[in-house]
Parts: structure tokens; sequence; C-alpha cells
């Protein structure tokens, strides 16, 4: 279980190979990457800069992989690295790996640790547009998808 927080890029494959190297006890491997949009509209995102706190963003980042960890006992690896920076439309922002002995826990802590992230880890994203730059809000829909695994 590992996280980074970084401006360089990264290769999603070669940190899903990571996750299972050298062991037999993994039966599946869920990846995520995340890639700035644009929406192809006239004042469609150009650009977006992320921020963070610190020391602060990465210990969120371990927090959320322990509750994976906890939820998902099969759950033998878990990889996630997320940029910040200024990153244009297309680049890589995130990537969440995780490895299991099973395909539906992989699939869900998967899941769980981008519905987490996207909620309880410090960043903030600045939008670029042919208008101007905004700080994006929270979105509630990310809140609802992050509520599901409360129950």
């Amino acid at each position: 279980m590992s996280v980074s927080v970084q401006e360089a890029d990264f290769d999603s494959g070669r940190e899903a190979a990571q996750l299972v190297a050298g062991r037999s006890d993994v039966g599946a491997v869920a990846t995520f990457v995340g890639l700035v949009r644009g929406d192809g509209r006239e004042d469609a995102v150009s650009a977006m800069t992320l921020e963070h706190y610190p020391g602060m963003t990465e210990k969120a980042l371990e927090d959320i992989l322990a509750q994976a960890r906890q939820r998902w006992p099969a759950v033998t690896g878990a990889r996630v690295i997320h940029r910040v920076g200024r990153l244009a439309v297309g680049d890589q922002i995130v990537f969440v790996g995780v490895a299991s002995g099973h395909r539906g826990d992989a699939f869900a802590a998967c899941e769980f640790i981008m519905d987490y992230l996207k909620t309880r880890a410090p960043f903030w994203k600045k939008e670029e547009r042919p208008s101007g730059a905004s700080w994006v809000d929270a979105r509630d829909s990310d809140d609802d998808a992050a509520a599901r695994w409360s129950t």
C-alpha cells in the first residue's frame, strides 16, 4: 500500500505490474486513471492546476487505503498516485490500482478509494478556460458516490 503526490507523470502499466510482482496470491488487478477532460465547448477547460497541503494530503490518502484494506481483507496491495501542478487537457491526473485475490474485491476497493479520494483528500483544483480561471467547487455527485459506502 503506497501513495505518491507528485508533479511527474506516471506509467500506469508499470504501476499495475508492480502490484503483482513476485506474488502468486493475486487473482485480479483493478485500475483507474483519471485525465484532465475538455468538453468540446467554446469555453472548454484548457488546463487545470491542482494544489494540495503537503503531509496532510499523503496522510489522508494513506488513511483511505487503510480503510479499503480493512473493508476488503483479500486486497493484497494498493497504489495511489495523484499529480499536482499545472496539467493540460489529456494529461493523467490520478492512478488508483488495487490487487486482490478476487476480482469483486479489487473492483470495489478501487471504486471506494477513488470515491473517497474525491471527497476526503485535500486537493484544490483551478480550471483554466478562455474566459478565465476559477476554483472548482465540490460536486454533490461526488459526495453521493462516497456516501453509498457508509452503509
